[in-house]
């Protein structure tokens, strides 16, 4: 079962981070989404939700400052516009 969780926080991280035009920007916006999506996935699948969080946090933060801003852009982050 923890398998199934973190295979789907890492995809889910995978896919929606980050937005921001900066690495900082993006690895933020990227941890947060991911934890969040992390600790959703955790909730639905039974699993631990900080396990979850902290999972999807550091991938998604990971993958939002090492991607580039034409290879992932969901547009400006919000403390920014």
């Amino acid at each position: 079962m923890s398998r199934i969780i973190s295979a789907f926080a890492v995809a889910a991280s995978l896919g929606l981070a980050a937005c921001g035009t900066s690495p900082s920007e993006r690895g933020v916006s990227g941890a947060g989404i991911g934890a969040g999506t992390g600790a959703a996935a955790s909730a639905i699948l039974g699993g631990p939700i900080w396990g979850g969080a902290l999972l999807g946090g550091a991938v998604g933060g990971a993958t939002g400052a090492l991607t580039s801003p034409n290879t992932v852009d969901l547009g400006k982050p919000v403390w920014d516009r």
